[in-house]
């Protein structure tokens, strides 16, 4: 039996060279701690752990440690503490794929025969917390000091001097791993923006390919004949598709997570944390109810939802302020943020995915009123057309077509039926926000309205006066067969898994929109009719604008009007013959003149 003792020197010899080690030290295992052992007996159970000099030249591998590899600093985690919320399931994605590798010693990867992760992709709207989850994970490591890359910076007016750049990053990774092997320490490399830089190779057109350089270099780096085991690239982007796809394969930028926009919980986490300080100091108002707060701010970002929180502190702040004396001392006591100010804040902060409610406030001014059983009809077919978008597995799209003459209440129709969905994305395109564009940027325009609805669980997108948008002029006929041909594939293109789309369309020439292949590409077709005289009637007594005797007069002579016009024409007849009395007449103090209304109904009708 051989007998070892600490500072006991052994020639041994490996592969045809001779070694020389000094035991420094001898262990039971278990009691690792006590020193009491100064010698030990050779078993079949002893297992020897090597330590080399740095400047030995040699590297160790395969070695079974008596402890786990320490690369995070504290022993658990607490998301709210490092300030992310709402990112647990993707932080236990990130930790799954990237981290659980490298908490076990090297001997076990490569006994296993893995590789570690080397990269990280986190992708998503802007504001949600990519950034900061990167920045995070950088400090949690127990690794060298993270480097951080705005992409842009990496750029160079040198010939080769952008690839120089790239080359340095990973500098100290290389002779890390050159000295230590196995045992060198983790090196993060973050990556802000990375598709300021790696862009698909051949999509620039610049003349000098110092991008597609870029993309070469990296790719080498991390992947390459040399490749290190001792890097971790996370690059963060909201543009995942310009990205070159060689980038995104395994063994580069493998683990690519979603950081999408948060849902309820996550909302009042991200709420939590930021109102965590006021809540410690007694600035907060015992009235403020942050799960209201959280169910009222759907499709808010996290960055959205910290400006809410900064706009009602300044709300609060301002109560305490006076702009007389701006040196007069404030009350540090009476500082209080409201559940008013945190409402006022709602208003002030919009968030960029969520629904357009001014733009379609805009599209009904007159409100929505009971104009006929058809309408009334149709209404409730398109808010069953909602439900099913909520409820249904089969149909995570449906689109729906309002046909009827020009004025009569397509666009306001839609426009309730988006807002009271409650739906949190609804947007309108509309042909006045595209004036004097180009039918490329149009497209690009109307494919961004699509791509964000996406991001969404549940959207609306409505199409307002699809003819228009399509450039249709009877004359001729001419229309953009490009903007046509994008409309086509977006009607049918089904969103992604989990979210779920409705699209409405709104159109008065019907009969073009069939012949180009628009009409069947919507999957229900409803036809808004004018008014008949029973519906006119019903609309004038809710107005209340006539004497009951002229009601019926008035209505018949409304017949086949659209809603819209007779609107427009009741807002004539109402400023009376000398004008000055619409104000009386709404009031109900007055009412119209029949013989007044009759004459401005002859200045509307088209003889």
């Amino acid at each position: 039996m051989q007998v070892l003792t600490s500072g006991q020197k052994v020639t041994f010899e490996y592969h045809g060279n001779n070694y020389i080690f000094t035991v420094t030290q001898a262990a039971v295992e278990g009691r690792e701690g006590s020193n009491d052992v100064e010698r030990g007996m050779i078993s079949s159970d002893t297992y020897i752990v090597f330590e080399a000099s740095n400047s030995s030249g040699i590297k160790i591998v395969n070695q079974r440690e008596a402890a786990s590899s320490n690369i995070f600093r504290q022993k658990e985690f607490n998301l709210q503490s490092l300030g992310i919320g709402g990112l647990g399931a993707e932080f236990a994605d990130i930790f799954r794929r990237a981290f659980a590798s490298r908490v076990f010693p090297p001997h076990v990867t490569s006994k296993l025969g893995i590789k570690h992760v080397k990269g990280m992709l986190l992708f998503g709207p802007p504001g949600t917390g990519k950034t900061l989850m990167a920045r995070q994970i950088g400090k949690m490591l127990n690794g060298r000091e993270p480097k951080i890359v705005n992409g842009p910076e990496v750029l160079s007016k040198f010939v080769g001097e952008t690839e120089k750049n790239v080359r340095d990053l990973f500098a100290d990774a290389e002779n890390d791993q050159r000295t230590n092997g196995d045992q060198s320490e983790l090196h993060v490399i973050i990556f802000d923006e990375i598709d300021a830089i790696c862009k698909s190779r051949g999509s620039t057109r610049d003349g000098t390919g110092v991008h597609d350089s870029i993309v070469n270099q990296l790719l080498t780096k991390i992947d390459g004949v040399e490749s290190l085991n001792n890097v971790l690239l996370i690059g963060m982007t909201n543009r995942k598709d310009l990205l070159d796809e060689a980038l995104l394969r395994p063994g580069r930028l493998e683990v690519q997570v979603e950081i999408s926009l948060p849902d309820e919980n996550g909302r009042l986490q991200i709420l939590q944390i930021h109102t965590n300080k006021m809540k410690e100091n007694s600035f907060i108002s015992p009235d403020v109810n942050l799960q209201e707060l959280a169910a009222r701010t759907k499709n808010y970002s996290g960055a959205e939802l910290e400006g809410v929180v900064k706009s009602a502190v300044s709300f609060a702040l301002n109560r305490q302020l006076s702009l007389d004396d701006l040196t007069k001392p404030v009350d540090e006591e009476s500082i209080k943020v409201t559940m008013n100010d945190f409402l006022h804040a709602l208003h002030e902060i919009v968030p960029a995915f969520g629904a357009s409610t001014d733009d379609l406030e805009r599209c009904r001014l007159n409100g929505m009123v009971d104009c006929g059983d058809r309408h009334k009809h149709i209404y409730q077919r398109a808010m069953l057309l909602v439900e099913q978008v909520k409820v249904s597995k089969g149909s995570p799209m449906v689109t729906c077509l309002l046909e009827g003459p020009s004025g009569s209440g397509k666009t306001a129709l839609a426009a309730t039926v988006g807002i009271d969905s409650d739906f949190p994305y609804v947007k309108i395109i509309s042909a006045e926000t595209m004036i004097g564009l180009q039918e490329s940027t149009k497209c690009a325009r109307i494919v961004k309205v699509f791509e964000d609805a996406y991001k969404s669980p549940l959207s609306i997108i409505i199409l307002d006066d699809i003819e228009r948008l399509l450039e249709y002029v009877a004359i001729g006929p001419r229309f953009s067969n490009i903007i046509s041909q994008t409309l086509l594939v977006l009607l049918k293109r089904l969103p992604p898994k989990g979210k779920r789309l409705l699209v409405l369309g709104t159109t008065s020439e019907v009969s073009f929109l069939d012949s180009v292949g628009i009409c069947d590409a919507f999957s229900v077709t409803y036809l808004l009719p004018t008014l008949k005289t029973e519906d006119a009637k019903k609309v004038l007594e809710q107005l209340n604008v006539f004497a009951e005797d002229d009601i019926i007069a008035a209505a018949e002579a409304l017949n086949d009007m659209t809603i819209k016009k007779l609107y427009m024409l009741i807002e004539m007849a109402a400023q009376g013959e000398q004008g000055g009395d619409a104000e009386a007449i709404y009031s109900g103090k007055e009412k119209i003149k029949i013989a007044h209304f009759y004459d401005c109904f002859q200045d509307m009708v088209r003889f």
